[in-house]
């Protein structure tokens, strides 16, 4: 099967995975609307392909400005071939800081919610035409908690499960839902871990991996494939060695921590504070 990758959509598209993802795509001559925060990195983007690109900087959460983007990139260019929701971020989290909790919920926010409202204003139109792809840049972290990262699991497993509700939906309509799960890609979302990160890609060859599978209708990738195997068999463990190997690792930065990522949208007023233990260790 090939099916074109000419117009698409992506989220997400200022660094890392996104950015990899539009520069692979206009490079193989497709037209891409580029949707992210950074004006600057996206008119950069848009610059080396002059008339096959238009940059959106939405709230990938707020529904009503997704729809306004859909609008502008449809009429301009058309229902795309496949809209890629890959916008995401991570962070530490510690359940005993109510600090945290303003965390846990931007970042269900923009990885679990902010799919929905990207898919949401192209899915009449797709299935009224009768094919396209729905892809969503999940995680291999989706498959089982990691200590610390309570978070970002919890929306990466609910996004693999909403795919999977997709996908059934979607199935006799033509329209295709993809799964992406990578492990861990050498991005700014990474920068930060201090734990090891088996399997580390380069962004450009994930993207290249995304756009092959996504031209074969394929629906489920992990990305790299080994580690999806390993992942697996970490999963047969009883729940108690599994839990006592993951105890023993670094854990991810939390919000306002070295290493840790900025959060978009997240106020400075609900930022997290430091524990008020010294005693309690810190947040992965």
């Amino acid at each position: 099967m090939n099916i074109s990758l000419d117009n698409l959509v992506i989220t997400g598209a200022c660094g890392g995975l996104g950015r990899a993802l539009a520069a692979e795509a206009l490079g193989r001559g497709a037209r891409v609307a580029l949707v992210g925060l950074d004006r600057a990195t996206l008119d950069a983007l848009a610059a080396t392909a002059p008339g096959r690109c238009a940059v959106y900087t939405p709230d990938v959460s707020d529904s009503g400005a997704m729809q306004a983007m859909a609008a502008d990139w449809t009429r301009r260019f058309g229902t795309p071939d496949a809209v890629i929701a890959n916008a995401g971020v991570a962070g530490g989290y510690d359940t005993a800081q109510a600090s945290d909790l303003a965390v846990f919920r931007r970042i269900l926010e923009i990885n679990l919610l902010g799919v929905a409202t990207t898919f949401q204003p192209f899915v009449a139109a797709m299935r009224k035409r009768g094919h396209g792809t729905l892809a969503g840049i999940a995680s291999l972290a989706g498959r089982r908690g990691l200590p610390g990262n309570g978070a970002y699991c919890a929306s990466k497993g609910g996004l693999i499960r909403y795919l999977e509700s997709l996908r059934a939906e979607l199935r006799a309509s033509g329209v295709r839902v993809c799964t992406v799960s990578p492990g861990y890609l050498r991005t700014a979302l990474t920068a930060g871990n201090r734990f090891a990160m088996p399997g580390l890609m380069a962004p450009e060859a994930a993207a290249r991996a995304i756009l092959g599978t996504l031209g074969r209708g394929r629906a489920q990738l992990v990305l790299p494939r080994r580690l999806g195997w390993l992942s697996n068999a970490l999963g047969l463990l009883p729940d108690a060695w599994h839990d006592a190997l993951l105890l023993r690792q670094p854990r991810k930065p939390r919000a306002g921590e070295p290493g840790a990522t900025p959060i978009p949208g997240l106020s400075a007023d609900a930022a997290p504070r430091a524990p008020a233990s010294p005693t309690e260790p810190s947040a992965r």
